[in-house]
């Protein structure tokens, strides 16, 4: 068992690890028990009534959180003439092509967000290996293989986020920063509850929101009342 420090202990002490919190009352406490002296970041687990071993009860997307993550994506597009223009003029840190890919391929990796153009996808399947692993590869279903960079990438920078089931049906996700005013936690909670509800596999029997937990990166985590994760 992993060794925790004294102020995750203190912490500990001051939530009910089998009570089950109302949404406002959790975002409230993930701030008051962050104790590290940076800005820690607030990232919520929710398991979802899916078996991922089947490809009809997958769940993977993108959405844009009302409030951000409270981080600045460094955001790379893969594109040529006017689209690379395009991408410059909307924010994009690093944008080329064949020079990009051969970049990564030296072992460069100084970014959070890749996108790219469908006509430039031949070039980018080379990273697969590279970039797939690492949750970066270019995906139409979460919108960074798209014609519209600009937009692509003004999301990315508006705190853009990617969510997929993992093997145990768990979705992982920041939601913003112990920093952030707790109803704007909450708003980013419930905006990204409604997406995945939205998109439920039909395949999916059951409870499917079973469980939501909230927690600071270095804090314990705090169960959140499912049913009413999506209530305003």
């Amino acid at each position: 068992m992993p060794k925790h420090g004294k102020n995750y202990q203190d912490a500990l002490k001051e939530i009910d690890r089998y009570q089950e919190y109302e949404p406002a009352e959790a975002c409230e406490m993930v701030k008051k028990l962050a104790k590290a002296k940076f800005d820690e970041s607030v990232e919520v687990a929710i398991r979802l009534g899916v078996d991922p071993r089947h490809a009809d009860q997958q769940v993977r997307g993108a959405i844009v959180l009302p409030h951000g993550t409270g981080k600045t994506a460094a955001v790379l597009v893969f594109a040529k003439g006017d689209k690379a223009k395009e991408a410059e003029d909307a924010g994009a840190d690093f944008v080329g092509a064949e020079d990009m890919v051969e970049k990564i391929q030296g072992g460069w990796l100084d970014f959070d967000v890749a996108i790219a153009t469908p006509d430039m996808m031949g070039t980018v399947g080379k990273l697969g290996r590279i970039l797939g692993p690492r949750g970066l590869m270019p995906n139409p279903k979460t919108g960074t293989v798209t014609m519209d960079v600009g937009r692509a990438v003004q999301e990315a920078k508006a705190g853009k986020i990617e969510y997929r089931v993992d093997k145990a049906g768990n979705i992982h996700a920041p939601i913003g920063k112990v920093s952030f005013d707790a109803d704007k936690l909450q708003e980013n909670l419930r905006t990204l509850v409604e997406q995945l509800i939205k998109v439920k596999p039909s395949a999916a029997k059951g409870t499917y929101i079973k469980g939501v937990t909230l927690a600071s990166t270095m804090g314990p985590g705090i169960k959140v009342n499912a049913q009413k994760a999506s209530a305003k």
